[in-house]
């Protein structure tokens, strides 16, 4: 799935596509019940270019919902690949599960990231993330939505800044 647009809910500017078909829990009774969304129910998508430099496969876990106000997906950036600048209105945290990363806020030096690193990403802070130049990297995604929107895009990340030690 390609997906192309702006001002969407999820991690990522793709997560609302994917998630579109998903079914917020509905009680049949008085008492709510546990849902479980099966894995591979979901499909992935490819981070659009737009927000994007490199190969990026968002997987979606679960979407924001009235119950918790926060969407999870599995990212997984090729080697080179990352994000744009970007922010979130609610934060974001990210888990990083294999391979070598890359984080940065803006102002401060390019941060390396390995398995079992956990990032915050403050409200309305400036920062990408992505992978090393050599080697992929997947991480959970954690990100918390205000008013249906959980991120605002920015310019592109240069080869110069992803590349700044």
């Amino acid at each position: 799935m390609n997906v192309r647009t702006t001002g969407i809910t999820g991690c990522l500017a793709v997560m609302h596509a994917c998630l579109a078909g998903a079914v917020e829990p509905s009680p049949t009774s008085a008492a709510a019940q546990q849902q479980i969304t099966r894995a591979g129910s979901q499909p992935s998508a490819t981070g659009p270019e737009a927000f994007f430099t490199g190969r990026v496969r968002v997987d979606p876990i679960w979407p924001a919902s009235s119950d918790i106000n926060a969407s999870g997906a599995y990212v997984t950036f090729e080697p080179g690949a990352r994000s744009a600048w970007h922010s979130h209105p609610k934060g974001q945290q990210l888990v990083v599960l294999s391979g070598f990363g890359r984080t940065q806020e803006l102002g401060k030096p390019v941060q390396e990231l390995r398995p079992g690193d956990v990032v915050w990403c403050p409200p309305g802070v400036k920062h990408w993330h992505g992978a090393s130049p050599t080697t992929a990297m997947t991480h959970i995604a954690v990100t918390g939505t205000a008013n249906g929107k959980n991120v605002e895009w920015m310019e592109k990340v240069s080869d110069e800044q992803y590349t700044a030690r």
